[in-house]
């Protein structure tokens, strides 16, 4: 009965509690409620059961939309497969820096309600964060795999709220069991990065481990989070990894396993590639000015194909709406694909895909000690907007990580 009090709607909570100043009671047990959930650090109103602390915006806008609060309503399973983790370290990407800033909002917001039953603006308060590293709170009735107590890992698609919280609901497809090698704060570190690398290396460029072996990989972007985890995967698959960072970077992307690194700052990168031997496949973090002459560094009529993360989806979403949105970016894909093939290359994007079962198999490889996290620096949940800050500034050496279990 205590772990479900959240599922109920404010009618039937009201019918079950007597609110009386601060005790709140369970008619037919006689249990004190307000006793055991304020030792939880829950906090109780008679408009709210149950309210817990996160960091959420109101409105887009730059780093000072970011507001604290401790009346978070509590998060609700409505699914049966659905589950409720208690999260104890969750962990920043360029992707929370862009739906402050309003980045996607259109797309995002039809994936919330397709229906558009709901008025726009009705996403706030919204709460940031992907990545999330915690202990099962609660399970769907039903979940099978799963049960209150299991630490697991995850990272929760941004059109639902997300991880900079003190609980998070999040579809039992969507978790697996962390891996037992790491710490939460470790773990928290790799979900969306990991995701994103394994959709476009795996997923979107066929390649796996017994097809990499001696295969040319370039990595432009590769001292960020999706680069240094896809370093990694490229080196246990058996590749070879030329890596393009700074030279402050260097050092760690060697570390990682990258065979050749060539410092963007230093020269034409451009002709520093060229006069390497050609590639099998480019992962591209940066897009602009990039693909205009990348694809070029490609085996030709080989099946090389060039992946890249940056795609206009979202911006044309938001900029031309839904319909002449998703059609102009059809329009790009098939003349970008048309146009590289006629080259004798495969150009293809790549997005960040929810997954338990391919976090179960990143989680195999970290276990095996074949990749590992890379933590660029570590705040407290009070400390959330010097973390945007940071992660806004560039040039990560890995990820930005939250620990909510030390919230001072």
């Amino acid at each position: 009965m205590l772990l479900r009090i959240h599922t109920l709607g404010r009618k039937a909570c009201s019918s079950l509690f007597h609110c009386h100043r601060s005790r709140v009671t369970c008619f037919g047990t006689g249990i004190n409620l307000s006793q055991w959930l304020i030792c939880r650090n829950f906090h109780i109103s008679c408009q709210r059961c149950v309210t817990m602390p996160s960091w959420v915006i109101d409105r887009y806008g730059k780093n000072d939309v970011l507001r604290f609060t401790n009346n978070m309503m509590f998060p609700i399973i409505h699914l049966p497969n659905e589950v409720i983790i208690k999260v104890h370290a969750a962990s920043l990407n360029p992707i929370d820096i862009n739906m402050r800033s309003g980045y996607g909002a259109s797309a995002l917001r039809m994936k919330r309600d397709p229906l558009h039953v709901k008025s726009t603006g009705n996403e706030f308060p919204l709460t940031l964060g992907r990545d999330v590293s915690g202990i099962i709170m609660e399970c769907g009735l039903s979940v099978s795999y799963f049960k209150p107590g299991d630490e697991v890992w995850a990272a929760i698609p941004p059109w639902k709220q997300g991880t900079l919280s003190e609980f998070v609901v999040a579809s039992a497809n969507e978790i697996s069991p962390k891996p037992q090698s790491l710490s939460h704060t470790e773990a928290a570190s790799l979900p969306y990065v990991g995701l994103t690398a394994w959709s476009a290396l795996r997923q979107v460029g066929g390649l796996k481990e017994d097809n990499c072996s001696n295969k040319r990989i370039l990595i432009f972007g590769a001292s960020g989070g999706v680069g240094t985890f896809a370093i990694q995967l490229m080196k246990a698959w058996g590749a070879h990894v030329t890596a393009v960072c700074s030279q402050d970077a260097s050092e760690l992307v060697q570390h990682l396993g990258a065979d050749n690194v060539i410092d963007y700052k230093s020269g034409n990168v451009e002709e520093q590639l060229k006069a390497l031997p050609l590639f099998d496949f480019i992962l591209d973090n940066i897009g602009g000015s990039i693909e205009k002459w990348a694809p070029e560094l490609l085996k030709k009529w080989s099946g090389a194909t060039y992946v890249s993360l940056v795609t206009p989806f979202l911006v044309n979403v938001d900029r031309l709406g839904v319909a002449d949105g998703m059609l102009q970016t059809g329009v790009t894909i098939g003349t970008k694909t048309i146009k590289h093939l006629c080259k004798g290359i495969h150009y293809r994007w790549a997005f960040f895909t929810p997954s338990g079962p391919y976090l179960d198999e990143i989680a195999s490889l970290v276990d095996a000690g074949k990749i590992h996290p890379v933590i660029d620096q570590v705040f407290s949940f009070s400390d959330v907007p010097k973390a945007f800050q940071k992660v806004e500034e560039g040039h990560a050496r890995g990820k930005t990580v939250i620990n909510l279990t030390n919230k001072k």
